[in-house]
């Protein structure tokens, strides 16, 4: 196998059985013949007391006696493999919720997962010694002092926590803030890195964090209360998907308590919901050092041993390392019973043994996957057109968007983001490559047009702010048009730090209106993790950056492109000069202040957070995203109204009636007009991103499933539907309805009894 440098390597598994023939009959956990259980089973019954607690770490060693090779369950692969060498960096997450498209979501985390699998497949050469690095990867460091990391196959990826507050510091690396979007993505990425071999995993991924986990301040250490209604209907239905629809092989437990008990030895969620309501059979992990917050944040046990067997007895499998420190402890004092060791590591095992750890490589199809993906130029292609399908065009007065090469002369390129390579947050691998949007239009325009660059300011300061913004002015007034790149990084949004306003930093604002004054024809772009308004506020007030009755910062043109990964640049390019018609759309509410907000700290979302049940008018909707074409909506068709029996169908011809070509996003949303309980505004059931060429027609069809209607019965602790009448929506976002109709579940005889609502069963859902 050949490296990009042309340098040959042979690959091997260090401690990997040797498969030969040989006269005595393989052990049962050795042979691929038999079942699955059978060879976990026959496995648990070989390994010693210690051994087996060995397992239940994330950095478990060899066991050579039984040919167990080493094992590593600390990797990151959120929007790429964060590794030793380069690999393909992807849009965030937040941006491939922006694309509505969960195919591509799904082509995307199946490329990222197969880069996975060859640095796994490349590891350990045979040259040069291995060693522990931080984080529990193993590096090979060759003679020529080249390391190369073993990121294992066990992968904390994805967060799919939903962003019910925007001041939330790692809204980037989930899906947004509808539970229905979310569960799409969710499952969508899922599948595509955990493969679709039946037997055998591409890489494990790890649903996380679970549950509740939606804030950083105090996050360790904060007690969560919430509804069984809100619980059930908002905060859990991802993870549900990602576990019954997904497959997924992991589930990571959150930092924080859920009334009272540390989420880490919860079992009413471990074991009740997650295993016994969900079926989940996978491997269980804490987020890194929850188990010991038990004892030193929550003071919930007296010391670690009681922490670590209260853990492993509530269904947690695989810690970081204070399982293998104390669990001994634990049985010898009788707070830990044996047989709960053996359930956690058959878990572990079971999921190790579809990773393929225990087969001869010829039977695992991924095994076969070359290094020469990592990085490659088919994944970049992907990155791109996550990139491209995830911009938003959030204004566009007087069509000024998108430019014409050939009337432009001068372009002035302008702000904090545009040189600057943005690659986001945390969980971030290396690039290869990685342009600027600079580098973006100067390749788009080519040497016919003029660029002028002016930093104009920082992201939240600048070292001579008045010469800065004078330079950005003059730079301005000779463009034809400005393009000014503005937004968030990680000194304002990320893990450990949630914002505390949703304005971008005063010098930023003022930025943009000084380039707007000094030439009207600005297009501005968003770079971005969480919703940015672009009112003003009462801190521009007082700082003197604006007065009194001072419009916002917005410009007649606006793109969101968020944190868009290493083809982001190009992408951006593409959709300010037409080459590509924008379809993204937002993934989560523009508030216009944080006065809109309900207090961070309140979890019931029906206070009034989310569009589903926020009153007043956003800056921008959720699922709100223009195009440079337009699309008609008529025919609106509904079916099939015996509600639970059968899904209602609901249908609709969309036309292109533009002179583009272009995508639209249609989005079906209902309200429920029966239930006595508060329920949604409206609520998202289904969407579909079409490509239609310019005077195409075609009609969409959509199942709404009783779940999607149902609501959460405190009383009767199940999903119920009522009686009634169900409004039904169909647009272009949650604000921009095209077409209205409406069914009644009423089903004869159903409603006899004069309950309330009709329970609904699991195998309906």
């Amino acid at each position: 196998m050949m490296w990009k440098n042309g340098r040959t390597f042979v690959l091997a598994m260090a401690i990997m059985p040797i498969w030969h023939a040989q006269a005595d009959p393989l052990p049962p956990y050795r042979d691929p013949g038999q079942q699955l259980d059978r060879r976990v089973d026959d496995l648990i019954q070989r390994l010693s007391p210690a051994e087996k607690i060995a397992l239940l770490s994330t950095s478990a060693p060899a066991m050579p006696r039984l040919g167990i090779p080493p094992f590593n369950g600390f990797n990151q692969s959120l929007h790429g493999v964060v590794w030793t060498r380069p690999t393909t960096m992807f849009p965030a997450p937040i941006a491939m919720a922006a694309t509505w498209d969960p195919k591509l979501v799904h082509d995307a985390s199946a490329a990222i997962a197969d880069e996975a699998r060859a640095i796994a497949n490349l590891w350990p050469t045979v040259v040069g010694d291995d060693r522990p690095s931080l984080l529990g990867m193993r590096v090979t460091v060759t003679p020529a002092g080249e390391k190369y990391g073993h990121n294992g196959l066990l992968y904390r990826s994805p967060v799919i926590n939903l962003a019910r507050d925007p001041r939330w510091g790692r809204i980037w690396e989930g899906f947004g803030e509808d539970p229905w979007l979310s569960a799409r993505m969710t499952v969508a990425y899922v599948r595509g890195m955990q493969g679709d071999d039946r037997r055998y995993l591409k890489i494990a991924g790890t649903l996380k964090h679970y549950p509740l986990n939606d804030e950083e301040r105090d996050r360790s250490s904060s007690n969560v209360v919430v509804s069984e209604r809100m619980l059930h209907e908002y905060y859990l239905r991802p993870f549900e998907a990602g576990v019954v629809e997904g497959g997924v092989a992991s589930v990571m437990s959150s930092y924080n308590a859920i009334d009272g008990t540390p989420a880490a030895e919860s079992a009413r969620f471990l074991t009740g919901i997650l295993r016994r309501d969900w079926g989940f059979g996978g491997i269980t992990v804490p987020d890194s050092g929850a188990v010991e917050n038990i004892v030193r944040k929550f003071g919930a046990e007296r010391d670690m041993d009681h922490a670590v067997a209260r853990s492993i007895s509530a269904g947690t499998d695989l810690d970081t390392g204070s399982f293998t420190a104390y669990a001994s402890a634990a049985l010898k004092a009788g707070l830990l019973d044996a047989r709960q060791v053996d359930e956690a590591v058959r878990r572990i095992l079971r999921v190790r043994f579809r990773l393929g750890e225990f087969d001869p490589p010829g039977m695992v199809p991924y095994t076969k996957i070359p290094a020469s993906v990592i990085d490659s130029p088919a994944h970049r292609k992907i990155a791109l057109q996550v990139a491209r399908e995830s911009i938003v065009l959030l204004r566009n007065e007087g069509g000024l968007l998108p430019l014409d090469r050939a009337g432009l002369r001068a372009i002035a390129v302008i702000g904090p983001m545009a040189a600057t390579a943005i690659k986001g947050a945390q969980y971030t691998g290396l690039a290869s490559s990685f342009p600027t949007n600079l580098d973006g239009i100067r390749k788009a325009v080519g040497p016919a047009v003029q660029v002028l660059y002016a930093r104009g300011s920082g992201v939240v300061e600048s070292d001579d702010p008045e010469a800065s913004m004078k330079e950005a002015e003059v730079a301005a007034r000779k463009a034809d048009v400005a393009i000014l790149f503005v937004g968030t990084n990680d000194t304002i949004e990320r893990e450990t730090q949630d914002r505390t306003v949703l304005t971008l930093p005063p010098v930023q604002g003022e930025l943009i209106r000084r380039v707007k004054a000094a030439n009207p024809r600005t297009v501005l772009v968003l770079q971005n993790g969480g919703p940015v308004s672009l009112a003003p506020t009462q801190i521009e007030y007082l700082t003197g950056y604006i007065f009194p009755g001072e419009k916002s910062a917005e410009a007649p043109a606006m793109l969101d492109m968020f944190w868009a990964g290493e083809e982001g640049a190009t992408a951006v390019a593409n959709v300010l000069f037409g080459d590509t018609n924008p379809a993204g759309r937002l993934p989560y509410t523009v508030y216009r202040s944080d006065t809109n907000l309900v207090p961070m700290n309140e979890r019931d979302v029906s206070k009034g957070a989310t569009y589903l049940y926020f009153r007043g008018t956003p800056e921008y909707a959720f699922g709100h995203g223009l195009s440079y074409t337009s699309f008609g909506y008529s025919k609106l068709a509904i079916s099939g109204h015996e509600v639970p029996q059968r899904p209602v169908q609901v249908s609709a011809e969309i036309a292109n009636t533009g002179q583009r070509d272009g995508d639209e996003v249609v989005q079906v949303y209902v309200r429920d007009l029966a239930a006595s309980v508060k329920r949604p505004n409206l609520q998202l059931v289904a969407f579909q991103r079409v490509s239609l060429k310019a005077g195409e027609k075609r009609t969409l069809t959509f199942s709404v499933l009783p779940r999607d209607l149902a609501y959460w019965n405190d009383g009767t602790k199940s999903w119920a539907l009522a009686p009634g009448a169900y409004d039904v929506m169909i647009g272009s976002s949650s604000q921009d309805i095209r077409l209205r109709g409406q069914f009644r579940s009423s089903v004869e005889g159903r409603w006899a009894n004069g309950s309330e609502a009709v329970p609904i069963r699991r195998q309906d859902l």
